[in-house]
């Protein structure tokens, strides 16, 4: 094969793709908003699977809606595979996710143009239903496709708005007729915005990702009594909204104290009947828990359980919980991490190992295959914000180290 080491992408040609997927959903502050399955992702999908067969590439769904464009190689055999996720949480950015997805389909255009065929395919995934914002768990396509998740299980999954995930998957048309876990990759590396705020602080262009830390989401529900906050002492009161808050508080203490890497947030709480004059009788709230350190996950899962069990005994009140994620600490393949970084290097971008705190498709792929990440910086370190941004410079510099790793990858 030629030498491929001058071959670039096109930057302002990903920007453009960037720019028109999120006209999508478009929301007031330049982001996005396509939850999974709605008529937006819908729209999505369908404009992303037209610039994949605009490529030439051969096109499959699976049965829990995953989209996977294939380009040929000069042998068959499990493709090396990049992607990720087009779906957004409802206040979204424009590079979350689709980023890796525009990537994947600029290296295949370049590739084209200069008509170099690689020894093993190359394929492009989008994934579905990575933020999880509307159905849980999240990374639920790429979960399924690794067989962590029956696709019966999958598609029973009932969302935040009460839609079951295979009546939406039918109604925008993206039930696939391809097995799930059809395609198993050679390898897959994944391209993402960091969404922190370490590389634009150290002033570093890219990271290698060699691992990612554990995430564990569960529901409580609070069972307490309504009654009236002006005539209800504070000893008989059974209120949902106080023990809410209880927790809420307890856990960035939990966080505190455990220290090291240990993360604790409270992303929602609903409380009933919601009036000003009235104790809560009830309230559902979420917690999301992370860690690198598998044994110090389940100790903060253990602390927790515990506290609230003391707190409904002495508060009067009933709490269930729900559990909706749990994922132990990945590792990532050191081999394709160490050759990220030798690539960055030959094409002179600064470059640092480091463990990714969001979850990623690519942690479910890791059960299945060799994988990695490449990130990004995002500037001032924010995501899941219609505010989120990466330079242009360093957009360019990932897709190009991709670039360059797949086709390595593909040569093996």
């Amino acid at each position: 094969m030629r030498n491929l080491g001058k071959l670039r992408i096109d930057g302002e040609r990903l920007a453009a793709r960037l720019d028109a997927l999120a006209g999508i959903g478009a929301i007031e502050g330049g982001g996005c908003c396509r939850l999974a399955l709605t008529d937006a992702d819908k729209a999505g999908r369908d404009q992303v699977v037209e610039w994949m067969r605009e490529l030439g590439l051969f096109v499959r769904i699976d049965a829990i809606g995953n989209i996977f464009g294939v380009r040929a190689g000069r042998e068959d055999g499990a493709p090396v595979m990049t992607g990720s996720h087009i779906d957004t949480v409802r206040t979204g950015g424009r590079y979350d996710g689709n980023y890796g997805v525009l990537a994947g389909l600029e290296v295949v255009r370049v590739l084209n143009e200069a008509e170099v065929l690689t020894r093993r395919p190359l394929a492009v995934a989008v994934f579905t239903n990575e933020e999880g914002a509307r159905f849980a768990p999240d990374m639920m396509g790429s979960l399924v496709h690794a067989g962590g998740l029956s696709l019966a299980e999958a598609l029973a999954v009932r969302g935040i708005d009460g839609a079951l995930v295979g009546d939406e998957l039918a109604r925008i048309g993206y039930v696939g007729d391809m097995p799930v876990g059809t395609i198993r990759p050679h390898a897959f590396v994944e391209l993402h915005i960091e969404q922190g705020p370490v590389l634009d602080s150290e002033g570093v262009t890219l990271g290698a990702v060699d691992s990612l830390q554990g995430i564990s989401w569960q529901e409580l529900t609070i069972e307490g009594q309504s009654n009236h906050a002006g005539t209800t002492p504070l000893r008989l009161r059974r209120d949902a909204g106080f023990v809410a808050g209880a927790v809420t508080l307890f856990l960035r203490e939990l966080a505190q104290r455990m220290g090291g890497n240990q993360l604790a947030t409270v992303g929602r709480i609903e409380l009933v009947p919601n009036i000003i004059n009235v104790i809560a009788a009830r309230a559902t709230m979420t917690v999301d828990l992370r860690n690198t350190d598998a044994a110090a996950l389940a100790e903060a899962e253990r602390r927790l359980a515990a506290f609230t069990e003391d707190l409904a005994r002495s508060e009067k009140v009933e709490i269930r919980s729900r559990r909706l994620a749990r994922f132990d600490p990945v590792v990532f393949d050191t081999g394709i991490a160490r050759r990220i970084e030798q690539v960055a290097g030959r094409l002179g971008h600064s470059i640092r190992r480091m463990t990714s705190g969001a979850g990623h498709d690519a942690q479910m792929m890791a059960r299945i295959c060799l994988a990695a990440m490449i990130f990004t910086p995002s500037v001032g370190g924010l995501s899941h914000n219609v505010g989120e941004f990466t330079r242009a410079e360093d957009l360019t510099a990932g897709a190009d180290v991709l670039l360059h790793t797949l086709v390595e990858l593909a040569e093996e």
